[in-house]
C-alpha cells in the first residue's frame, strides 16, 4: 500500500480509470457482437445500422486512450469487410 500522499491518490485514480476503461472495453464489445450477429444473420439494414454505431463507439474509445488509434483502425477495418461480404 502506499504511503505518500500523492501515491494514495495515485492509486485512487487508476481506479477510477480502470472502471471506465472496462466499462468502455465492455460497450465496444457488446457492439460488436450486435453488428457480427447481424452479419451473421444476412440483415444488411441492421448491419449497416450496427457498424456505424461500433465505428463511433471505436473512435471515442480511441480518442479517450482506452485502446491504441491503430487498433480501432485495424478492428473497424475488418468489420467493414464483413459488412461488403453481406
Amino acid at each position: 500500500m502506499p504511503t505518500l500522499p500523492s501515491a494514495k491518490k495515485r492509486m485512487r485514480q487508476n481506479v477510477k480509470r480502470q472502471a471506465a476503461n472496462r466499462t468502455r472495453k465492455s460497450r465496444v464489445k457488446t457492439q460488436m457482437r450486435k453488428f457480427l450477429e447481424a452479419v451473421a444473420a444476412g440483415d444488411r439494414d441492421q448491419a449497416e445500422q450496427h457498424y456505424r454505431a461500433t465505428v463511433k463507439m471505436l473512435d471515442q474509445t480511441a480518442a479517450k486512450g482506452t485502446i491504441h488509434a491503430n487498433e480501432a483502425a485495424r478492428r473497424k477495418s475488418r468489420l467493414a469487410k464483413k459488412l461488403a461480404a453481406v
